[in-house]
């Protein structure tokens, strides 16, 4: 486990340098998918890299990837690739994107990485290994109470109307400082809770295992932890319930 956590390291590098060399050009060519998101050749590029590592070192291994599909193993680990974690943010210069790598074996999440290119900064973790912020043992903090919590999200439209106002009532301080970063935040205790009502498996295939060696939580919206249900929230762990339970009882449902 050690081993594979330290070459995820090195492939989120290797990839995250690879968006470094489009970050802030301004011949950068910004196209749409089929499902309304933005993608550039920067995308395309680091995933590229980070699939040609894995095969190279884990070439049993399944690889599912956000711009490049799935591509079968006979192993029964999986890895999750998103180039950019935040390409609306990074077409447009913000440096809080991220680079998102995950290793899944038949236990669950057992290696995760985000990897912040333009900040030089890599949150880490691997199953019973811990949580690391570049060098540092990275913690979840230890607030108990969502009032006058930090809660972030990757898009607060992405929330139904309820949703929103419940989580405002609460009294809990939002910002939009989403995407992986929110989580990176969450797990070094900068921040109590991350929100993405609306996501994809390889936005969330690190997060457990980083938030869980963190001491917080990660589940779905149900409370499942699961990172595959289309949905996600991490904590702190302590604030965890009472979130779900706002966040639930908002839903419109």
């Amino acid at each position: 486990m050690q081993s594979a956590l330290e070459i995820a390291v090195d492939i989120s590098h290797a990839a995250g340098d690879v968006t470094l060399d489009y970050w802030r050009r301004s011949d950068l060519i910004v196209e749409g998918k089929h499902d309304g998101s933005e993608v550039t050749a920067a995308d395309r590029g680091a995933e590229a890299v980070a699939r040609q590592m894995i095969s190279e070192r884990f070439p049993n291994d399944a690889v599912l990837g956000e711009e490049h599909g799935f591509q079968p193993g006979s192993s029964d680990r999986k890895w999750f690739i998103d180039p950019i974690d935040g390409t609306f943010g990074f077409v447009r210069g913000v440096p809080l994107y991220a680079t998102l790598l995950a290793m899944v074996d038949a236990e669950g999440p057992a290696v995760g990485v985000i990897h912040l290119p333009a900040l030089n900064r890599t949150v880490f973790a691997a199953r019973g290994l811990g949580c690391f912020d570049n060098e540092t043992r990275a913690r979840v903090n230890s607030v108990d109470t969502l009032t006058g919590a930090l809660v972030c999200a990757s898009d607060w439209n992405a929330a139904s109307s309820d949703q929103l106002l419940a989580v405002h009532g609460t009294g809990a301080r939002m910002r939009t400082w989403g995407d992986a970063y929110g989580y990176a935040m969450v797990a070094a205790g900068e921040a109590e809770a991350m929100i993405d009502p609306i996501c994809s498996a390889w936005d969330l295939a690190p997060m457990p295992v980083i938030l869980s060696e963190a001491g917080g939580s990660f589940t779905d919206l149900e409370a499942k932890p699961a990172y595959d249900s289309g949905n996600g929230v991490a904590s702190n762990g302590r604030i965890h319930a009472e979130l779900l339970l706002v966040l639930n009882s908002g839903a419109g449902e």
